[in-house]
């Protein structure tokens, strides 16, 4: 080195930088910004407002269409949003409200041949709501209400009981092998736990929040209504040249829209389907009957007046045992709405004709269903009208046009009237 070269030095920190040790601890440091406890409050309350406000404000763009034969559309059956929307309108603009599964929700028929209709239309009037959920299994039933069912109070409900559900262990819930069964969001997640059912920790954790926050289930609602049932990143693989905007018209499916795939409304005699023995469940032991039960307490702990129909279960299709206990638990169901003190219609089956399989009428079904309940007194006096005698005239109320209070059969169907 020569006397002309000089040393330089190199800086080991830049002005104002403190490298000390204490300096490289502080928390998040290398964050650009960092928020005070006073600036998180202010984005909780952002995003709790938002969880609940887009949900309401998108009910104004999505308008909900209710028209006097209105049922949850099929495509819409596990959008328990939209349900809830539907729950609520119901239970303010209806006075009757009928709940229960594809057999109210009418599986092999259209919107304008279903229960509800046809009560409407020998009424005169508008009063019965279809709540039917098409695949709901009493377990499930009991979820939708507990959860989205909060706005029916004080209100008449007639209660769909389908003893189908507890046809075998499998029906039932019992089997501890898993396997697929209707509804999982709607079942309990931890207890009572349910063997067959063996979703992950994280999703029933997720199912149990996503009951309480509107935002995730309307996230889910879109998903169902507009992308498929499928998130985002798969539809738009499956769509790879639409725009997920225009995919959110907003247009919910029409009340009239089919099952997927499209039922065969023709009997089951001409469908090719035989006679079965189903392996019935004992009603104490059975779970879905337990949560039937559960079912009528919550709708009751709301101020709410209900009134069961059981049936009318195609008996047309059970071998000679099967029929004789289905009887036996016919008998023990009955016993317990007499014991609860429930009001209640048994029905005797349909003439087999009317029968597309083991539980769903056909649409002559629905109106010899509808006719009979209108002659039931205890029915009538549940709504406060007046009855229909065979001959199609109005008879006073309590009148069940010369038969006895026990029991009427006209037009091929027997109800049983429950006398307190």
């Amino acid at each position: 080195m020569t006397e002309h070269s000089r040393t330089m030095e190199i800086p080991t920190q830049r002005p104002g930088c403190d490298l000390s040790a204490d300096a490289a601890e502080v928390p998040f440091g290398s964050n650009e910004v960092r928020l005070s406890l006073g600036q998180w409050y202010v984005v909780a309350l952002l995003v709790g407002v938002s969880a609940y406000a887009i949900p309401a404000v998108w009910k104004q763009v999505e308008p909900l269409d209710c028209g006097p034969d209105y049922r949850v559309p099929y495509r819409l059956s596990n959008d328990y949003w939209s349900i809830e929307r539907w729950i609520d309108e119901a239970a303010s603009q209806r006075s009757t409200l009928l709940i229960g599964d594809s057999v109210i929700w009418g599986h092999y028929v259209g919107k304008d041949a279903t229960l509800s209709h046809f009560l409407n239309q020998l009424t005169g009037n508008d009063r019965f709501a279809n709540l039917g959920v098409d695949g709901i299994h009493p377990a499930a039933l009991v979820g939708l209400l507990d959860h989205y069912g909060r706005g029916i109070r004080n209100r008449d409900v007639v209660l769909h009981c389908n003893l189908l559900w507890m046809s075998s262990p499998r029906h039932d819930l019992q089997e501890e092998k898993e396997f697929a069964f209707n509804h999982p969001r709607l079942v309990s997640q931890f207890f009572p736990p349910i063997p067959c059912y063996r979703e992950s920790l994280s999703g029933r954790i997720g199912n149990v929040i996503g009951r309480e926050v509107p935002l995730l289930q309307w996230a889910t609602h879109l998903q169902i209504a507009y992308f498929d049932n499928t998130d985002l990143a798969d539809w738009t693989l499956e769509h790879p040249y639409d725009c997920p905007v225009t995919a959110v018209t907003p247009r919910l499916p029409s009340p009239d829209e089919p099952p997927s795939p499209e039922p065969v409304a023709r009997p089951w005699t001409e469908q090719g389907i035989g006679k079965f023995d189903p392996a019935w469940v004992d009603l104490e032991t059975s779970f879905q009957w337990h949560c039937f039960c559960r079912t009528i307490e919550v709708l009751q702990r709301r101020k709410n007046r209900v009134f069961v129909v059981l049936g009318p279960f195609n008996e047309h299709m059970l071998g000679d045992k099967s029929y004789r206990v289905y009887q036996a638990r016919k008998r023990e169901a009955e016993d317990w709405f007499r014991q609860q003190g429930i009001a209640y219609s048994i029905s005797a089956p349909l003439p087999s004709q009317y029968y597309a399989d083991a539980s769903h009428p056909l649409a002559e079904g629905y109106r010899r269903l509808a006719e009979e309940l209108l002659r039931n007194e205890q029915f009538c006096k549940f709504q406060g009208i007046t009855g229909f005698s065979s001959q199609g005239r109005q008879l006073p109320l309590g009148s069940t046009a010369g038969s006895d209070n026990r029991r009427v059969a006209l037009l091929g169907v027997e109800c049983v009237v429950h006398r307190e």
